[in-house]
């Protein structure tokens, strides 16, 4: 685990009429703060990362379809500094991934439908001025290869 990545498994509650699954709530020991919610879509095989924040605490859910998250610890005073995570959340893996500030994080739809990711982050997003540091998913320093892993 990397230091200060939390990882909380769901309850999806299905009764007759459907679903439902409570993802994060005001009084959860993961609440830090209300910025915003937003939802990101990403396409089978499509690698969107790696990028972190500098104060925004990131909460992810992947409601529909499946997705491959990986998490690198680059930041310098960190006790994991280097330690890779990967998760597979989705439909079939309920949970929500907390990604602390200063931790690279990215995402690979996986399977053969999209995967809609539902983000409440601490912070609002400042267009003029984000707190999003770009990093390439093939970056050498970032020891991850997003490939798929057949055998």
């Amino acid at each position: 685990m990397i230091k200060g990545v939390k990882v909380k498994k769901l309850k999806p509650i299905p009764d007759e009429r459907g679903m439902v699954m409570e993802i994060l709530r005001n009084d959860d020991e993961l609440f830090e703060g209300f910025g915003q919610v937003y939802l990101s879509i990403v396409y089978p095989g499509v690698v969107k990362g790696w990028h972190y924040h500098k104060a925004q605490t990131d909460n992810f859910c992947i409601i529909k379809g499946m997705a491959k998250v990986a998490l690198f610890d680059g930041r310098p005073n960190s006790p994991t500094k280097g330690e890779v995570m990967e998760l597979f959340i989705g439909e079939q893996n309920p949970i929500l991934v907390q990604i602390p500030p200063g931790v690279l994080h990215g995402m690979k739809g996986v399977g053969n439908a999209p995967a809609y990711l539902i983000n409440t982050i601490t912070e609002p997003y400042n267009h003029k001025n984000p707190d999003e540091l770009r990093k390439s998913p093939d970056d050498p320093e970032i020891p991850y290869d997003w490939k798929l892993k057949e055998g």
